[in-house]
């Protein structure tokens, strides 16, 4: 029997380009490239699954902006030059079932792991700040304006190849302590330039590459913004600074605007802040959500612990009209239809209870990348599994993509 509830409803962007329904599956680090940094059958496969499984629109895991800055091995590229072949599979399996794909593209700035070697960017040479974990990452330089601009162009240059390539829009991510997001951060941010300093300044780096990316598309092709509602770290990026982002970027042709939170000295997006309080209760960026919600002009998306059909409902009864769903999908691709069909499945992944909060996140990530890993080979996904192992072979597995990447890398002609 066919629910009706309104999490199935259609829902038209500023654009004019309308959603099957209000579930989006919000992105997840998949690793799961070919050697030469593109996507190919496991992550058809994998994006396939979730399209039979009936959410509306998939944003993508990250894919890099430049193949000299990558959040992680294995990790997918679109720049100047990137084979489009991948890519338009990619988006064509993606759209099997009548559903939007859109691309989230990225630079990770100073969040880059020192083993993979590269350009380690930030707008200044302030290291990330993870404890007796901080040597994994490498050691950031300050960037020059040049390299402020070619990066800009950079995410306006993706965007036209991601549209190219058939998908539906791309989304900025500008969360997570990645590059826009330490360009936003007082704390990562201490330029004394236009490109820091007043709150005007520090988001001049985000505004000037959604300015440059809608110029490089179509009016049609949906570009979104995913935003931290705050860094939970002291003197960070706070509510007030990602309102008044919000307020200046609306204006720009924006569709629609995803709050998470966090980074990886707090990693808030899986429900761990750097001041010990817990968000685990299931929507963790709703309250914030729901208030911008009242006053901003586009729509916003909120993603972060979603996994019950009520608690879903409850994000569009507050005020906030697209709910975005990451680990439940991992766990159960078919999860809208089982919601259409009344089916309640929840699934949940062990938790490591450990102390070192990166850790925890080391090992919910593993854990996550396990269940990408099996259904992009066709398999179902598990919770029966140990953060310890997974977090053991995981470090493994990427090891090895790192030795394929550095490879990758020596081999390009210079």
């Amino acid at each position: 029997m066919n629910s009706t509830s309104p999490l199935f409803s259609q829902f038209t962007l500023p654009n004019g380009t309308t959603l099957p329904n209000r579930l989006v599956k919000a992105a997840m680090e998949e690793n799961l490239s070919n050697a030469h940094l593109e996507p190919d059958q496991a992550l058809w496969n994998l994006y396939e699954s979730w399209a039979h499984g009936g959410v509306g629109t998939m944003i993508t895991g990250n894919v890099m902006v430049d193949h000299r800055a990558m959040t992680g091995p294995g990790g997918v590229v679109l720049e100047e030059g990137s084979s489009l072949d991948g890519f338009r599979q990619w988006s064509s399996k993606s759209k099997v079932s009548g559903g939007k794909i859109i691309m989230q593209i990225n630079h990770p700035g100073r969040q880059i792991l020192a083993k993979l070697g590269g350009e380690v960017w930030a707008p200044s040479a302030v290291p990330v700040d993870i404890g007796n974990l901080s040597k994994l990452l490498g050691k950031p330089k300050a960037m020059t304006e040049q390299e402020i601009l070619e990066t800009i162009q950079r995410f306006a240059k993706t965007s036209q190849l991601a549209e190219e390539s058939g998908f539906d829009g791309v989304e900025i991510h500008a969360a997570h302590g990645y590059l826009i997001s330490q360009f936003l951060s007082p704390i990562a941010n201490r330029r004394n330039d236009l490109w820091g300093g007043s709150l005007e300044n520090r988001s001049r780096f985000l505004v000037e590459v959604i300015l440059s990316v809608r110029k490089a598309v179509k009016p049609g092709f949906i570009v979104a913004v995913k935003l931290n509602s705050a860094d939970f770290q002291k003197g960070g990026f706070q509510f007030q600074d990602a309102k008044e982002v919000i307020s200046k970027i609306q204006t720009l042709g924006v569709d629609f605007i995803e709050l998470s939170g966090g980074n990886y000295e707090a990693p808030a997006m899986q429900g761990e802040s750097r001041d010990g309080s817990t968000i685990a209760r299931e929507a963790y960026f709703l309250e914030f959500a729901s208030e911008v919600a009242k006053t901003a002009t586009v729509p916003i998306l909120v993603t972060g612990g979603i996994r019950r059909k009520q608690i879903a409902e409850s994000v569009l009864e507050s005020g906030v009209p697209l709910v975005g769903i990451a680990t439940a999908l991992a766990l159960n691709p078919n999860l809208p239809n089982d919601w259409k069909e009344n089916k309640q499945i929840d699934r949940v992944l062990p938790d490591p209870g450990w102390k070192s909060k990166t850790l925890k996140g080391l090992a919910n990530m593993a854990m996550v990348r396990y269940q990408l890993n099996r259904l992009s080979q066709g398999k179902l996904p598990t919770v029966n599994v140990s953060p310890i192992m997974r977090l053991l072979l995981d470090q493994f597995r990427l090891s090895k993509l790192t030795k394929r990447y550095q490879g990758w890398i020596q081999n390009l002609p210079h």
